[in-house]
């Protein structure tokens, strides 16, 4: 029987690993060499002042009057009084260089080991030029992106129709569309943020209609996703000539669509309120408080498979699991039609649960997981959340589904694409890449 065949490291890939390792072993020997016996502390000393900071975070944002004033100045103190114990060892040089040395050794590593890896890439589908496209465009989105890169223009000129949402009368985008396709539309574009999006996706699914992503909004986390330019959205509009065709996850909260992420909590409960758009800082600090605190019972409870998440101060359901390196949900998703849910949960009950955090993946305050569904419970008839980044109000139960291969996304045929998601940092992983292979003796055949 044939077996798959196996990457064979490259020159290149065995001297960024052993450029790696020589990095993390100069900056661990650093200390020793520049400092004698003094240096063996010098680690201690660095990690103890990362706890001290977290935990003086912590009483700033959870509590309020003396115990915020006494966290503030935790934390300000574990700074100036280690730096200057340093400066005066003369030991602040070898703390720096030796992060410097630590920053390389990651560097080279996440290359070296990233090499060997081929990123995914959705099976595309080739089709014909649509033959009546329709487009929504908000003119607001990116800071004005639609009139900068001439959009509108653009896709007239390529025979799209386009509706430029500027007034209270197309405030209802999905209306729109579904009146849209209701008149021969047979594709939907829309060049705005990822909540509109969600919205016209929701109706290009549900009447099996191709849908467009424009990446004229602020982040564009969708458009990340499906490899397309989010620094020039015009480039998107190519598909409307010589375009492919993906077929992607839609993730449904309560009936509603998302093509990104749900965010319970701390978060969707402080901007949620109306104050939050115009004194944000001051708005995070009266509320955290409040929202840390579990003193007053388990605010809600999570099922996720036969998981169960108790009192998560900030909880995240996404379209598909976000890569191995990112447990805030702020960078990339490997792929988009795995078919299932990411799910991360964060609890920390007191400071010394928040300064473990600092364990990163393996805190035990951090739940990872995947589930083909969440539900989010609470004795609260109705909870806040955030939808693709809109506040909305979600009525208990909430139950988070994925629909898989349920949207047509049409997508240039060149695009920058997807880059393979970063691999683990493993020291043993490193050790073999960095070994000499060692050729291989044929075999002599069977007599």
């Amino acid at each position: 029987m044939a077996t798959p065949a196996q990457h064979v490291p490259a020159a290149g890939e065995r001297w960024l690993a052993r450029l790696a390792l020589a990095c993390a072993a100069a900056a661990a020997l650093l200390p020793l060499a520049a400092a004698g016996w003094r240096g063996i502390l010098l680690p201690l000393v660095v990690a103890a002042q990362l706890v001290l900071i977290v935990i003086g975070a912590w009483l700033a944002l959870a509590h309020r009057g003396v115990v915020r004033v006494v966290g503030v100045v935790l934390a300000v103190a574990a700074v100036v009084v280690v730096t200057v114990l340093e400066i005066r060892a003369d030991l602040l040089w070898v703390v720096v260089v030796a992060a410097v040395l630590l920053l390389l050794a990651a560097t080279a590593g996440q290359a070296a080991l990233r090499r060997g890896l081929s990123p995914y890439r959705t099976p595309e589908l080739d089709v014909p030029p649509p033959r009546r496209p329709f487009l929504i465009m908000n003119p607001r989105s990116g800071g004005g992106k639609v009139a900068r890169f001439g959009l509108r223009e653009k896709a007239e000129a390529l025979g799209a129709e386009v509706v430029v949402l500027d007034g209270p009368g197309f405030a209802d985008v999905a209306a729109l569309a579904r009146k849209a396709v209701e008149q021969g539309a047979d594709l939907l574009g829309v060049a705005g943020g990822d909540g509109t999006q969600a919205l016209v996706a929701a109706v290009a699914a549900e009447h099996d209609t191709p849908l467009l992503v424009i990446s004229a909004g602020t982040r564009n986390h969708f458009a990340l996703d499906l490899g397309l330019d989010r620094e020039d959205p015009a480039t998107c509009l190519d598909a409307l000539r010589d375009g492919v065709e993906l077929h992607v996850d839609l993730g449904d909260v309560n009936g509603r669509p998302f093509v990104n992420n749900v965010s319970f909590g701390a978060y969707a409960a402080i901007v949620e309120r109306p104050e939050y758009r115009e004194e944000k800082l001051k708005t995070t600090l009266d509320l955290l408080p409040e929202l840390l605190s579990t003193s007053d019972g388990v605010r809600q409870v999570t099922r996720a498979g036969t998981v169960t998440i108790e009192g998560a101060q900030a909880l995240l359901v996404s379209n598909n699991p976000y890569g191995t390196g990112d447990i805030a949900g702020l960078g990339r998703r490997p792929r988009v039609d795995g078919g299932v849910l990411g799910v991360i949960g964060v609890r920390a009950r007191n400071a010394v649960e928040a300064a473990r955090m600092l364990r990163g993946r393996k805190a035990a305050g951090l739940t990872l997981l995947v589930a083909d569904e969440v539900v989010v419970d609470s004795a609260e008839p109705r909870i806040p959340a955030g939808v693709d980044g809109e506040s909305v109000q979600l009525t208990t139960p909430v139950r988070c589904r994925v629909r898989p291969a349920a949207l047509r996304v049409r997508v240039p045929r060149n695009r920058p694409g997807v880059p393979p998601a970063g691999p683990s940092l493993r020291l043993s992983a490193l050790l073999r890449l960095s070994m000499p292979s060692r050729p291989r003796r044929p075999r002599s055949p069977r007599p």
